[in-house]
């Protein structure tokens, strides 16, 4: 069985585009169209990874992210934007992401930054 990732996005076709991919990779998908979605869905799935768009209507991804980190500090999550700025990365990683790709989707980009999301963390010490 494959990693759970949740797939934030309200493009229905980005959605159907990173379905694919992760499929592929071996992985289980649930979707969201919006933060709001995204939130809920969280708590009762717990994906391992939550793959999510920065422009979205309603929330905007940075505050998802804000809220998902509240539900749960340990929360994997991966952003995903055509906006390919340095201050835009850097401004997602620095609020919590555990990684960044950019569309249009690259299958080895998507693959290999989940899994790296996904792997076992070295404990505190």
């Amino acid at each position: 069985m494959g990693t759970k990732i949740m797939v934030v996005d309200d493009s229905a076709l980005s959605r159907r585009m990173m379905r694919r991919i992760l499929e592929s990779g071996g992985h289980d998908v649930i979707e969201a169209a919006d933060g709001m979605s995204a939130l809920e869905s969280y708590a009762l799935e717990k994906p391992t990874v939550v793959m999510l768009d920065l422009v979205m209507s309603g929330m905007y991804g940075l505050e998802v992210l804000a809220e998902l980190r509240i539900i749960d500090p340990d929360a994997r999550v991966v952003i995903a934007s055509a906006d390919i700025q340095r201050a835009t990365r850097d401004e997602a990683l620095a609020a919590g992401a555990a990684g960044f790709v950019s569309k249009p989707f690259q299958d080895t980009e998507v693959l290999g930054t989940i899994e790296r999301a996904a792997a076992p963390r070295e404990p505190a010490r």
